[in-house]
């Protein structure tokens, strides 16, 4: 025979025992996925290899360890540990698995501090809007109020004009503004802040310097200096002097106000600075007017009547965010801001 005299062999087979593979778990049908509390005890008993040891960092009873731990074995079908009189070992599976679960853990402690603090608003991210006709005087106080009274509170600003700032709190852009009320939006809260009456800025020396008895209409036909349309601080000067209302549109308003048309600017610096130059006259809130005249050749004068002419700044939100309270607390916040600061507003006591 060919075979004669040669032994049959066999092909090795590998033998493998409890050391090389962990035991199998019955997987229960129809489980869901693991629960948090489930990969918390495996990552803690992995991590102390003691489960009393485990049972005391996580607060529970050792039996309730137990259970979570072999509801996740069930789960996934494989013994994690081997459950010895002294000593826990972990098992091949799960030491696969354990880096999963401390990720698992980790990202969900993260969660938590991170969520402490919602519920209020002097913590977190708060996306706000400001009116460049505001920001500049306001935020010197506010953040330094913020500094002081919520320094766990993340501000994120935007300064842009109020048609771009309400888009933005509608879209969800920002969380709040401040601007000019009302702002008449339809979903759109409002908390007033402050009041601050207007100041009209000439040139040094002009007849009008130091005047407190000045009328809406005899500024309008001055040569007003305005900032270019979009700006809120313009639409509410030409409504001050009367220039708004007939026909001709704004062009036409402006024209009927003795608005200097070939002079406009973007900022009120740039516009004190034509005014310092006698291309004109404007006017400012009352709030601007120590900032932007302390070091130029200007002068002010007032409005008659009482209370002067002016505009109210206030606080908007979207109602639909169910957030009425917080606001509240920003609000009262701000308002604190402007006494302690000094500005010279008045403070709008809360409704």
């Amino acid at each position: 025979m060919a075979n004669h005299g040669r032994r049959n062999r066999l092909p090795r087979r590998r033998v493998i025992g409890t050391s090389d593979r962990a035991a199998a778990v019955p997987r229960r049908s129809g489980r869901s996925g693991p629960t948090l509390a489930q990969l918390r005890a495996f990552v803690a008993v992995c991590e102390m290899r003691h489960f009393g040891a485990a049972a005391r960092r996580l607060g529970l009873g050792q039996s309730t360890l137990s259970e979570a731990l072999a509801a996740l074995e069930a789960s996934v079908g494989a013994r994690l540990v081997e459950r010895g009189a002294r000593r826990v070992i972990v098992t091949p599976e799960g030491r696969r698995l354990l880096p999963h679960a401390q990720g698992a853990v980790t990202a969900a402690d993260a969660f938590e501090q991170a969520a402490s603090g919602i519920g209020g608003l002097l913590a977190g991210p708060l996306r706000i809007g400001l009116i460049p006709t505001v920001a500049p005087y306001l935020l010197p106080a506010l953040l330094a109020r913020l500094d002081r009274d919520a320094p766990e509170l993340e501000l994120h600003v935007r300064e842009d004009q109020t048609e771009t700032l309400l888009g933005a709190l509608r879209d969800g852009a920002v969380d709040a503004a401040v601007l000019a009320l009302p702002a008449g939006e339809e979903g759109i809260g409002e908390l007033p802040l402050y009041e601050e009456e207007f100041v009209v800025v000439v040139p040094a020396g002009h007849p009008w310097a130091g005047r407190e008895d000045l009328a809406p209409e005899a500024v309008g036909s001055a040569g007003l200096l305005l900032l270019e349309p979009g700006h809120c601080l313009r639409d509410q000067t030409l409504a001050l002097c009367r220039g708004v209302g007939g026909a001709g549109g704004a062009g036409g308003a402006a024209a009927r106000a003795g608005v200097a048309a070939e002079e406009r600017a973007v900022s009120l610096p740039t516009i004190v600075q034509l005014v310092a130059g006698g291309l004109g006259i404007t006017v400012l809130p009352a709030s601007a007017q120590r900032v932007e005249t302390r070091r130029t050749r200007v002068a002010t004068a007032r409005f008659a009547g009482q209370p002067r002419p002016g505009r109210q700044i206030g606080l908007a939100f979207r109602t639909s965010a169910g957030r009425e309270q917080e606001w509240e607390q920003l609000a009262a916040l701000i308002r604190a801001a402007v006494r302690r600061a000094r500005l010279p507003v008045r403070a709008t006591p809360p409704t």
